[in-house]
């Protein structure tokens, strides 16, 4: 067919190499190939194959167009999220523990105060029984006071009562300390003064505070009584000042203060001992010395705070002696007896 397809009255092409049939294929064919490869589309194997669509009535097919798409690649995993801070967690766990740490000792003071409350109850005219100081109840002596700080004082009170209680058991304990060095200076020296008035000091301090300043700011917490608090503030001054004289340590006052231990220490082994445990009961004294010394000025500061003054305390002081029942007939039987003077004065002078 080659044959039909060339002009017959054209010029001759034997002389031009370029028109040799061969030579035209292999040239046709390097076209076309560099043709395809412009004209290649990787995503020509993606689009979806004609779908055939029956016909109507006729029985023709149809063919239905491929839709384009978009070129998207899809990612290959999803991201996934950082992880989250721990410290949220951490703290919404420790904020867990806590609320039912709290929720405990909560529920536990619920049932120390219900349990004291039916005792309370079940107590023969409701009178409470004293329970101070803790003693077996087979000892021949009973004790004399009712002391519950959870139940007698108010909340916001209660850690400034305790911490006054354990200030007293902090001075008795001193004092037994102040005991042991005089007993080293007896057994160092021969001083037996300072053991003796250690003793002394021991029987007499422990229960004179416990009663003079302790129960005035148990009983003033307890009821907000002015005249307690200012019972208080006299009392615990002067056991402030006495305990600064006793860390001072004078020779021969019955304490082992600084003076008396700085005394007592010598070259020898048994006098840097005996001056050591001095100084330890020294050291004693000061720290509550300073300890009565905060105290004294918080519950002053406290004092302040709740409008109480020295006019109230005078007005409680007269209220509680007018309304004791002793002191009342002992003022009627005082003016009883007044009048009854005045009118035998007044007789005698009419005869």
């Amino acid at each position: 067919m080659s044959g039909f397809d060339e002009n017959p009255f054209s010029e001759p092409t034997i002389d031009n190499p370029f028109e040799d049939p061969a030579v035209r294929q292999v040239t046709t064919s390097t076209n076309n190939a560099q043709r395809g490869l412009e004209d290649y589309n990787p995503f020509e194997d993606q689009q979806p194959q004609p779908k055939m669509m029956g016909g109507g009535a006729g029985g023709a097919t149809m063919f239905r167009p491929p839709t384009a798409q978009s070129a998207i690649m899809q990612p290959s995993q999803e991201a996934t999220p950082p992880p989250s801070y721990n410290r949220s967690a951490q703290q919404t766990q420790m904020t867990t523990a806590e609320f039912q740490r709290r929720q405990e000792e909560l529920e536990k003071k619920a049932q120390e105060l219900a349990r004291k409350e039916e005792e309370l109850k079940n107590a023969p005219y409701n009178v409470k029984r004293n329970n101070w100081p803790p003693l077996p109840e087979k000892c021949c002596f009973q004790p004399c006071f009712y002391q519950d700080i959870a139940v007698d004082i108010p909340h916001e009170f209660q850690k400034i009562v305790q911490q006054l209680y354990y200030a007293w058991m902090f001075h008795s304990c001193v004092m037994v300390l102040n005991i042991l060095g005089g007993l080293a200076l007896l057994f160092r020296a021969g001083d037996f003064s300072t053991f003796g008035l250690g003793i002394l000091y021991m029987m007499l301090f422990a229960p004179v505070s416990f009663l003079c300043w302790f129960r005035p700011a148990y009983k003033a917490f307890r009821s907000d009584s002015s005249f307690n608090f200012m019972v208080f503030f006299f009392v615990f001054f002067f056991q402030l000042v006495v305990t600064s004289i006793q860390a001072i340590g004078i020779p021969g006052s019955g304490t082992c203060g600084i003076l008396t231990a700085l005394k007592s220490f010598d070259k020898s082994a048994s006098g840097i001992a005996v001056g050591i445990i001095l100084l330890i009961v020294a050291c004693g004294f000061i720290g509550a010395a300073v300890m009565d010394l905060l105290l004294l000025s918080k519950i002053h500061r406290i004092y302040r705070s709740t409008g109480a003054s020295f006019a109230k305390a005078q007005q409680e002081f007269t209220n509680g002696i007018l309304s004791n029942e002793t002191v009342r007939s002992a003022a009627s039987d005082a003016a009883a007896a007044t009048v009854r003077a005045q009118l035998s004065q007044q007789t005698s002078s009419r005869y």
